[in-house]
């Protein structure tokens, strides 16, 4: 069972996914900080210096607070503020993956259209090649001559 399980673990695509996990995690957290650090400050300060992350609403009366952190420890919020950034988050990733993905078939394009050198000929081939020039000439080609 351990050998079957060590078949298993080693297969390409099993290091393939966890290569593709552990750098798809690091650029979401890329894109978070993108987002949170430079994108929601630009549109809060055209919006007037409102910040998204602290929108929401209290689902109680007893939330009173003006801070989504303080405002979760009340009672119950509905933070949409959060969902907003969030979604923008995705939107984000999926548009920058759309783009690398979009790049790669264009590179696989070029690749394919692009001609490849043409076959070297067989030995065959180069023994014709070498008959027909010499008849060309008017003389006998040399692998013919050499076994005379």
């Amino acid at each position: 069972m351990l050998e079957e399980f060590k078949k298993f673990a080693l297969k390409g695509n099993v290091v393939d996914l966890a290569v593709g996990v552990v750098i798809g995690a690091a650029f979401g957290a890329i894109v978070s900080s993108m987002v949170a650090d430079l994108i929601m400050p630009v549109i809060g300060a055209i919006t007037g210096g409102l910040d998204f992350s602290n929108y929401f609403v209290g689902l109680s009366k007893a939330v009173t607070a003006t801070n989504l952190a303080d405002a979760k420890k009340q009672g119950a919020v509905l933070a949409y503020g959060s969902f907003l950034t969030i979604t923008l988050n995705f939107a984000i990733v999926a548009f920058v993956l759309f783009m690398v993905i979009r790049l790669m078939n264009r590179m696989k394009a070029k690749e394919e259209a692009a001609p490849s050198a043409p076959p070297k000929p067989t030995k065959d081939q180069e023994l014709l090649m070498e008959i027909r020039d010499a008849l060309k000439k008017g003389g006998a080609p040399k692998a013919a001559a050499s076994k005379k």
